[in-house]
């Protein structure tokens, strides 16, 4: 089986990937801000390097955020143009949790039952979502992957709100002093291999995914007109 990944949460980044979760080819920018300029060109560069045509893949994953308006929806529509063009299935997978299966087996060896996955929202918010390590109807491996339970979220707010636990990845070094960040996992993003490693070990488990409906967690900053102020 072989499984392209796209998330656009935070950075641009594709994968291509078997089903027990290898990494054959990867790709991601650090810029957050060129999506669009970026994805399709890395993506045809990495099937192209892979001597993979469309054809031969099986799937396609997604990340659904959260993340900003902007960028969330590039690599949606991305996704969503190559599997109609290339009439293949296409799944979901919440971008926290590629972070939090990253942030699972460090959680576990550290003894925390519970644990935080916190992103950068900017406005000087952060999205998050609480996890557990223990307990789960889903917990399991295929390949390297762990897929922790997910307790509560997603949400959206000032890190001051987020619970008092350890915290796993970027919003987690922003804000140092509200949450309690754990050492090595303050510059953690969303990839699209951690997302492609999770999705594979939920179809190897046949446990579901999600579509690909986008969580932006905010209202749109957009605002419909209102009526025109009459000529004197």
């Amino acid at each position: 089986m072989l499984i392209l990944s796209v998330d656009t949460s935070a950075i641009a980044s594709a994968a291509l990937l078997t089903g027990e979760g290898q990494i054959l080819r990867a790709f991601a920018t650090e810029d957050t801000r060129t999506h669009a300029e970026v994805l399709a060109p890395g993506i045809r560069a990495l099937l192209d390097e892979a001597a993979v045509a469309p054809a031969e893949l099986d799937s396609l994953v997604v990340g659904v955020g959260p993340g900003p308006f902007t960028g969330l929806r590039s690599g949606i529509a991305t996704a969503r143009a190559l599997a109609f063009a290339w009439d293949k299935p296409l799944h979901g997978v919440m971008s926290l949790d590629a972070v939090a299966a990253q942030a699972a087996p460090a959680a576990r060896a550290a003894g925390q039952p519970e644990y935080i996955v916190a992103t950068d929202a900017r406005r000087k918010e952060v999205y998050w979502a609480r996890y557990g390590t223990a307990g789960s109807a889903v917990m399991g491996t295929a390949g390297d992957a762990v897929l922790p339970e997910l307790l509560d979220g997603p949400h959206v707010g000032p890190a001051s709100e987020v619970p008092p636990l350890p915290a796993y990845g970027r919003g987690a070094g922003l804000y140092p002093e509200q949450l309690a960040a754990v050492a090595g996992f303050e510059g953690v993003q969303p990839t699209a291999e951690a997302l492609g490693r999770t999705a594979a070990a939920r179809l190897a488990r046949g446990l579901p995914l999600l579509d690909t409906t986008p969580l932006y967690l905010r209202e749109s900053d957009a605002k419909v007109p209102g009526p025109r102020k009459r000529a004197l």
